[in-house]
């Protein structure tokens, strides 16, 4: 599977389980509602850093973005 759709689809599903709109993870990260859409679409292929960020924003792990559940 490719990295960042992965990343996307753990991200959007972690943010919906939180009950968080884009919006809202954008406020609290600090990166903008359109880069959260991107990241969702698996259109950005983010740092280890903006990993870490994004999962502080959502109360998760960078583990969590990027594990297979498969």
């Amino acid at each position: 599977m490719d990295m960042r759709k992965l990343v996307g689809e753990n991200f959007a599903r972690l943010r919906r389980e939180k009950g968080l709109t884009q919006e809202e993870v954008a406020a609290r990260s600090g990166f903008s509602q359109q880069y959260i859409s991107s990241l969702e679409r698996g259109r950005r292929n983010p740092t280890v850093i903006t990993l870490f960020e994004l999962a502080q924003a959502l109360g998760a792990t960078p583990i969590d973005l990027i594990s297979n559940s498969d």
